[in-house]
């Protein structure tokens, strides 16, 4: 725009219903707003990029949301499928066998959500494509879950919400981190090689079968990395039925976003891409946990953008000019004008907004439409 500062378009609409419209219904009201349309979907395999949630975790989207998105794409002539990659960490979601029965669990199965859910990176989360970012300052080929790369067109569905490492998870959060395979979850999350907890290890000697580099070794009958082998692909921490395998997350945080910002930046590049943003049932903690605290604020709203960036960017001004809750983790904290760094003072969610516009996924600057 000529003599005008560029911004994007987010269109929000709030939860409230009536007796003609309820939210599943809002929802697709409000994404066909926003330009759903716009996208050709004829014949296009979608990926809809979204997180199941931790066994035990209650605050994760539902899937009914997930349906609203799936049946919109089959309309269009698309062949949606949900994915999420596994996770560095022990837990439910660590291998595809257990990913998907949580999944399941929780209610992601094509009788609830009208489409498949498929693992991006595989059965041991090490199915992943590296794609080239000449532009990374961190981050020169990223490590990505290869169902996420054969999609010909991209959508991320975000519960958004507080974050202990990044200060809130958003649409950026939910891409970058959230399509990495292990080996990529580990770059993003840590500078060094992993380490084995001798206590845990039984000297099976699986990482060894998986190790391509040689950099274990059983001195002793207990697993030793040789650090000066080791690449970081995480293949170790995948195989390892003790969980004796683990990752050092030890980058500072400001780096874990500019990494997360790279990723995000290699999964969209290329192709369409479409976010949405729910700010409902808003955790302190990622629903990668296996409990989820009580919200910090109400629900909020329903958004919707072709930039990623400007949505978290909304999405956070929107959280910032709320009345927060009572009776949860700010009932112990200081308090400031900020919600977010109240909860996690360590970090400083803006690196994700700078980072997303350094990496020209979108920009800050929005215009808010109400719908």
């Amino acid at each position: 725009m000529s003599g005008k500062e560029e911004r994007s378009e987010v269109f929000f609409t709030d939860f409230r219903t009536t007796y003609t419209e309820n939210l599943l219904q809002k929802l697709a009201r409000l994404i066909k707003a926003a330009g759903f349309d716009k996208i050709d979907f004829q014949d296009k395999y979608v990926a809809i990029k979204m997180h199941f949630g931790e066994p035990g975790n209650l605050s994760f989207l539902r899937p009914n949301y997930a349906k609203v998105v799936a049946d919109m794409v089959k309309e269009r002539g698309g062949k949606p499928f949900l994915t999420d990659a596994n996770t560095l960490y022990v837990g439910g979601r660590k291998n595809a066998i257990d990913h998907l029965e949580s999944a399941f669990a929780n209610g992601f199965n094509p009788m609830v959500t009208g489409c498949p859910v498929i693992i991006a990176d595989g059965v041991k989360g090490t199915d992943d494509v590296e794609v080239p970012l000449p532009d990374g300052k961190y981050v020169k080929a990223a490590k990505i879950g290869r169902a996420v790369m054969d999609a010909d067109v991209i959508i991320s569905l975000t519960h958004f919400k507080g974050h202990e490492q990044t200060g809130f998870g958003g649409a950026i959060k939910n891409l970058g981190m959230g399509c990495g395979s292990r080996a990529g979850k580990m770059e993003m999350h840590s500078a060094v090689n992993p380490y084995v907890d001798a206590d845990a290890c039984i000297g099976c000697r699986a990482c060894t079968r998986v190790c391509a580099h040689g950099a274990i070794s059983f001195p002793a009958k207990k697993a030793v990395i040789d650090d000066t082998k080791c690449v970081g692909c995480g293949r170790c921490i995948g195989v390892c039925p003790k969980d004796a395998v683990n990752p050092e997350f030890n980058m500072a945080f400001n780096v874990v976003q500019a990494k997360i910002a790279e990723y995000t930046a290699a999964v969209v590049r290329g192709r369409p891409a479409f976010h949405i943003s729910l700010i409902c049932d808003v955790s302190p903690n990622c629903d990668c946990h296996a409990e989820n605290d009580a919200p910090i604020l109400p629900n909020i709203g329903m958004l919707a953008s072709f930039d990623p960036v400007a949505l978290d960017q909304a999405c956070i001004d929107l959280c910032l000019k709320t009345q927060r809750l009572d009776h949860n983790v700010l009932d112990d904290q200081p308090r400031t004008d900020d919600i977010f760094h109240d909860v996690h003072p360590t970090t400083d969610w803006r690196d994700a907004i700078s980072e997303g516009e350094r990496m020209k996924l979108g920009t800050s600057k929005y215009l808010l439409k109400m719908i």
